[in-house]
């Protein structure tokens, strides 16, 4: 029996990403009965949770929605009787992440958030608070769901579900994005058009496509041929590359936007290390935004999401999250794309790998749809970032300084054993104290 009153905790509620989350909440008050929202952050964030907490008030005052909210520092307090629980944080906030891309890129190395020695200092320093998070729900809300957007969503979803007992689904904007943006580049309804994905977050290729149910993406692959100027913004958005014509061919599939710091490697390093000198680092760009942002969010007559977000990232985030939740609570047995484990549905991956597939989603969690074998074109890659993830998670749960260098070593961005190193003993140095845990 659904109950008629939900609880939602948000981790990382002082993020400048919550207006989008709250718009979705309220954009589904009829038919998603949440009657408590809870924004939980660290004394760090509690400038920026509070003014999180006004806004919030004030968009749901707007929208008639009878909704207690409110902030709190008290993490197990806000789990307790939760429903659901939503993880949005960021260890070490911006300025970590400003060193996650900038030491790489000294050992020419690309810097980025998600992806490479950059995104594993970001999971070694994220691993161990989640897994916190995931003692918090087993022992106050062990009924509740965690819908995971703490990037790397793949390694984070991948500790909690191999090193816990809490049911967990992890998320991305990327294929919802990307759906969009193929309805976009069609003129078409969003509703329409369904897409298929295979992979990990963030290493995720659309193998099929298709629109009132036809398949259409050999129509798809052929678009990124010269084209016209109405349509390349969104394949742009899609793939944030307009790739050559005889790369796709050979791949057969349409890729996510993280493909392009594996198969032009160079020339995005080349691109960092350009923009690193003229504008600084993306998270130093960010920053800025994020002042302006809050700036905003301070105005005690804004009660709507600022068009400003949208320059922040994360687009659709809000329709991704809370639509995922609905489908939950609802048992609406809908297709969404979801981070979870393998269980054999792409057979020449680990059994317990978390992957990134179409799944089946209702009251009983996620069903995926089969997929069967990787296509050899990509399952060497796949299968190596992979191993590295895989690693990434033992270094963090067993707290190992030796694994900690063979997921390193085990990632497709270093081939060179001393730079392997070298980039992995700065890290640790720089995010001191989060990852003392590994110093010999």
């Amino acid at each position: 029996m659904k109950k008629d009153s939900l609880k939602f905790a948000v981790i990382g509620g002082g993020s400048s990403y919550t207006p989008e989350l709250i718009e979705g909440i309220l954009n589904r008050k009829d038919h998603l009965p949440v009657r408590e929202l809870v924004l939980v952050d660290v004394p760090m964030g509690a400038e920026k949770v509070s003014i999180i907490e006004a806004m919030a008030r004030r968009m749901a005052e707007k929208a008639g929605a009878d909704i207690k909210i409110y902030a709190t520092m008290d993490r197990r307090a806000a789990i307790k009787g939760a429903d659901f629980v939503i993880t949005q944080f960021r260890v070490g906030g911006l300025d970590a992440r400003a060193k996650d891309e900038a030491i790489p890129l000294k050992y020419d190395v690309i810097g980025q958030e998600t992806t490479g020695p950059g995104g594993y200092a970001k999971a070694l320093r994220t691993v161990p608070v989640i897994l916190d998070i995931c003692r918090d729900i087993e022992e106050l809300s062990p009924d509740a769901w965690l819908i995971n957007f703490t990037n790397p969503s793949g390694i984070v979803t991948e500790a909690i579900l191999n090193y816990t007992h809490v049911k967990a689904l992890g998320l991305c904007n990327v294929p919802i994005g990307a759906k969009k943006n193929i309805a976009k580049a069609l003129d078409v309804d969003f509703n329409r058009v369904q897409a298929s994905f295979m992979g990990l977050n963030h290493m995720n290729y659309i193998y099929s496509a298709t629109l009132d149910g036809e398949e259409i993406l050999p129509q798809l692959i052929d678009m990124f041929e010269n084209p016209p100027e109405s349509t390349r913004p969104y394949l742009e958005d899609m793939t944030d590359i307009i790739w050559p014509m005889p790369f796709l061919r050979s791949l057969g599939m349409l890729t996510s936007p993280y493909h392009r710091y594996y198969y032009r490697n160079r020339m995005m390093l080349q691109q960092e290390k350009d923009d690193m000198a003229k504008n600084g680092s993306r998270a130093m760009q960010v920053k800025a935004i994020e002042k302006e942002l809050f700036e905003k969010y301070k105005d005690p007559n804004l009660c709507v999401k600022p068009k400003e977000l949208e320059q922040r990232g994360g687009a659709y985030y809000s329709e991704a999250a809370i639509s995922l939740i609905d489908a939950i609570y609802g048992n609406r047995n809908e297709i969404h794309t979801v981070n979870l484990q393998n269980h054999g549905t792409i057979s020449n991956l680990p059994y317990n790998a978390v992957i990134e597939a179409n799944a089946i989603i209702g009251a009983g969690g996620a069903t995926p749809l089969a997929i069967g074998e990787m296509p050899t074109r990509v399952a060497g890659l796949v299968n190596e970032v992979k191993a590295y993830e895989q690693l990434a998670v033992r270094a963090a749960v067993e707290k190992s300084y030796d694994i900690a260098l063979a997921a390193m070593l085990a990632n497709p961005f270093i081939n060179d054993y001393e730079v392997g190193k070298a980039i992995l003993d700065e890290l640790i140095e720089a995010h001191s104290p989060y990852l003392d845990y590994l110093k010999k």
